[in-house]
């Protein structure tokens, strides 16, 4: 994403001719980004050669899903459509991982005889469902086992998944417990000890601390794992902090723990992936002004994008079509929705807009369009791909007629 000649260009082509062939609200996803995200990650952990699952929860587009299978990732699934989706993509299999905490027997079914990699086991009743199915089928069921090691991520409590007030994984007693009674079971093979602290994590500090806690369980139970799931979490710069994840320290400390426990390692990146390779573009409504506000009402609402409302989160916005007027007040990017919280922005300054303008929201790859919903009766935005200069739909845009 860049500017040529004040004009706002994806790749290359520029913004006005998506929004002109496409029209607004709509997210566009740059494959050139796409691809060089993964190349990247890749490369932080090349000294183990991980097994990289992407979070299909950040992003669930059949084609995205498509063209990360082509760039070697496997997939991280938390429901039964998440893993049907993943499957449509090609996505092989034995490098999918089923994680989430509230699995139903017909989804552990389905994913037993998916023959996927393994379900990531987050309670003491979800193994009992699976002893069930295991004893029912006459199969041996490989499971790893989720540990909630009381980590704080340090990033927001809303996306924090680590500590013992959370919802996710097992205690350190009950994942050693557990350990203990299933290490040699008939129906279950305990292959991998997994662990998820949270996600837009900016330190590597937490991770190094959640290391610890898995060194612990490994050197108290003495049991050796075939895998490690060190989930995902990695933060990436909306802009406003230019903090992120120091990776080559992170990527030491794996190192040495791989060295000592010859073990392979999984990670579940998602926003580190397309996060910062999705854009939303909209075009500006009205701008109403007050004495000390003007308000920029945007066709895009949080229908469209969710997480400004939920999280207070930051998105970058920009114009399609730069100018050199600066007015000096502040300016409230907001949506359509009958909402208070349907705003995007606000700023003490801008450049001059007038109505029929297009702004672009950026980094909304991850945790965007499949956190959208048809409130206020309200259409769902299109996807475009850009991909070898060209613009490809890649999924329309759901209409009144589609809802009604």
């Amino acid at each position: 994403m860049q500017y040529k000649k004040n004009k706002l260009f994806i790749e290359k082509i520029s913004a006005d001719k998506i929004i002109k062939k496409f029209g607004t609200p709509a997210y566009c996803y740059s494959f050139k980004q796409l691809k060089e995200n993964i190349v990247k990650f890749k490369s932080y952990f090349n000294k183990i050669n991980p097994l990289i699952c992407f979070a299909v929860k950040a992003n669930n587009n059949l084609r995205i899903l498509k063209e990360i299978n082509r760039l070697g990732l496997g997939a991280d699934v938390v429901s039964k459509g998440e893993l049907e989706v993943a499957l449509k993509a090609k996505i092989n299999p034995n490098k999918i991982v089923f994680s989430g905490v509230g699995k139903t027997y017909r989804e552990i079914e389905f994913a037993i005889n998916k023959k996927i990699l393994l379900i990531n086991v987050e309670s003491r009743s979800e193994i009992e469902t699976i002893l069930k199915i295991a004893k029912k089928s006459k199969k041996k069921i490989d499971i790893g086992l989720r540990l909630n090691p009381n980590v704080d991520a340090k990033t927001i409590k809303e996306i924090t998944t680590g500590k013992n007030v959370n919802k996710f994984g097992l205690s350190e007693r009950e994942t050693m417990e557990l350990i203990n009674i299933y290490r040699k079971s008939k129906f279950l093979n305990v292959r991998c000890l997994s662990v998820h602290i949270g996600s837009q994590i900016t330190s590597h500090i937490p991770y190094l601390k959640m290391l610890k806690a898995i060194q612990k369980i490994i050197d108290k139970t003495d049991f050796n794992f075939e895998y490690i799931d060190l989930g995902g979490g990695m933060g990436i710069n909306y802009g406003q902090n230019k903090k992120i994840l120091n990776y080559r320290k992170y990527s030491e400390q794996i190192n040495n723990f791989v060295k000592k426990n010859n073990v392979k390692i999984i990670f579940e990146p998602g926003r580190s992936i397309v996060g910062n390779a999705g854009y939303l573009l909209s075009k500006i409504i009205y701008i109403k002004k007050t004495n000390k506000i003007n308000f920029v009402i945007i066709d895009a609402g949080m229908n469209d994008l969710l997480r400004p409302a939920l999280y207070k989160a930051y998105h970058r916005i920009i114009p399609t079509n730069k100018n050199k007027i600066k007015v000096f007040k502040r300016h409230d990017f907001v949506g359509p929705i009958c909402e208070t919280t349907d705003k995007f922005l606000s700023v003490n300054s801008y450049q001059m807009l007038k109505e029929g303008d297009s702004i672009m929201i950026c980094d909304v790859g991850a945790y965007g369009k499949v956190l959208s919903s048809n409130y206020n009766l309200r259409t769902i935005s299109s996807e475009i791909l850009i991909k070898n200069s060209k613009t490809i739909k890649i999924r329309k845009n759901i209409s009144l007629d589609d809802i009604i």
